[in-house]
């Protein structure tokens, strides 16, 4: 097993100078590699720290190669022979800075992350041109760049503009094929199959992105899921037609039975992971600490799962539930700061799966969770701009920790505790918000943001919430 993961490791670093400094090192009876790092004082493993915030073109030859001696986990896409980071890089999220970036995803390659998801409505379009500019820097066959056919927001897309979408990616992420290509948010704001019919049928779309796959441009086809599961069942019961490579979910401890929330028209994520397993097809997750809440569980949580494993964060065990999972081809995290890309890249290297007993134990606290009044914001602010300057995903994010810290539900205003926590929860949000314009009491409920929401949340409603809690006596 160990020269298994080792063969999986090294495939992914097939420069010459690597191997040839490898085989150096084994001849040379004075010092080896881990002598060389010990008389300077470091572990195996301090080789990888020490690369963590220097300049690619600055590693040494001894930081290279320990580099390429990681033990990231790797999963084959069917029937390729294609070996895929089970850590992949969300970048959706990232500085806009492109230096910044540039060492990140450097830093990401050199430790074995070789899957970049991009979309081109990703931060207004930086995202695509961040990412390409970052990795075209690297060998071509040293990653695989998945981006997306986003044409939300309208009943119908006339072929042409979604053809220039199309080939406006290519250009910005510098590619001349695309390894991972999507339909960008099936199901999402609520749409169902008409929706999906209006975006990618009758217009021919998806005609076309399929005669692109034959062709070669596209090396893999497949479509991300966001709410109404019959859009979802109606790409699915069609794949003797489309043949779909993969398909991404929102997939995480809490998600996995207690996604719904009461939304009929939406289906918990195991619901999604089994059915695609039955059919062959594999897995890229998203959200899998849902929006970034799952690394902040605080109090009681926390102590159970410590009790268990204390060094490890809430984020590492959010991680290694979803990696555990055999059908997942990667597990896309949003990591825009060093200190998360490093703890994400150890999370897997190798992967530690979960055991009967922790799984349960998850399952425990997610049961718990949902009786939580949390509202189900992942942040990805595809609700964004508010056209009344209320930071949607912000008051959302604030609600949700101050519920998980137990500052709410408030207790009835004749509580002893009634006034402080009331308090709390107020200084709170003003840290979180400190422009009082951006708060929830600013919403008009004029029910723009509505058909964006991935997750059908019935946003005025919930923002009526927030200032409910803020007006209380």
């Amino acid at each position: 097993m160990v020269y298994f993961e080792f063969f999986l490791t090294f495939a992914n670093y097939k420069h010459h100078y690597i191997k040839k400094m490898k085989q150096d090192k084994r001849n040379k009876k004075d010092m080896s590699r881990r002598d060389f790092l010990k008389r300077l004082g470091y572990g195996a493993a301090s080789a990888i720290v020490l690369t963590a915030f220097k300049p690619f073109s600055q590693w040494t030859d001894e930081e290279r190669l320990s580099a390429a001696e990681n033990k990231m986990t790797y999963r084959m896409q069917n029937g390729t022979g294609e070996q895929i980071s089970l850590l992949g890089f969300g970048m959706m999220r990232l500085p806009n800075d492109q230096e910044e970036v540039n060492e990140l995803v450097d830093y990401a390659i050199e430790h074995g992350v070789n899957y970049f998801d991009t979309a081109p409505m990703y931060m207004g379009g930086a995202s695509e041109v961040l990412t390409g500019n970052a990795l075209s820097r690297h060998p071509r066959d040293r990653y695989y760049v998945a981006t997306k056919m986003s044409n939300q927001n309208k009943r119908l897309w006339p072929i042409e503009e979604a053809k220039a979408l199309y080939y406006q990616s290519f250009e910005r992420l510098k590619v001349d094929y695309i390894d991972y290509y999507l339909l960008h948010s099936i199901g999402g704001g609520g749409d169902g199959v008409e929706a999906l019919q209006g975006r990618f049928i009758e217009n021919g779309l998806l005609d076309f992105l399929l005669g692109e796959r034959q062709a070669g441009r596209i090396r893999h086809l497949g479509f991300s899921y966001h709410g109404d599961v019959r859009a979802f069942d109606w790409l699915l019961d069609r794949n003797d037609q489309y043949h779909w490579d993969f398909v991404q979910i929102q997939m995480n401890f809490i998600d996995w039975r207690h996604a719904a929330g009461g939304r009929k028209k939406d289906a918990d994520a195991e619901y999604l992971y089994n059915k695609c397993k039955k059919l062959g097809i594999q897995c890229v997750v998203m959200e899998p600490l849902r929006g970034g809440a799952l690394g902040k569980l605080q109090g009681e949580q926390v102590e159970r799962l410590k009790a268990l494993r204390p060094d490890d964060s809430p984020a590492r065990w959010s991680l290694r539930w979803v990696g555990s999972h055999t059908n997942i081809l990667t597990a896309l995290s949003g990591m825009n700061r060093m200190e998360h890309l490093k703890e994400n890249v150890e999370t897997f290297s190798p992967l530690d799966p979960c055991t009967e007993s922790e799984n349960t134990l998850l399952a425990d606290i997610a049961d718990v969770m949902s009786g939580f009044p949390t509202i189900p914001c992942t942040t990805c602010a595809y609700c964004m701009p508010c056209p009344y300057g209320v930071d949607i995903p912000g008051n959302f994010a604030y609600y949700n920790e101050a519920v998980n810290a137990h500052i709410l539900p408030l207790p009835a205003p004749d509580a002893a505790d009634y006034a402080s926590r009331k308090q709390q929860f107020a200084e709170g949000l003003n840290r979180a918000l400190p422009d009082k314009a951006t708060w929830a009491r600013a919403c008009q409920d004029c029910e723009e943001c509505l058909s964006k929401c991935p997750q059908q949340i019935r946003i005025p409603n919930q923002m009526a919430r927030i200032v409910e809690t803020l007006r209380r006596r």
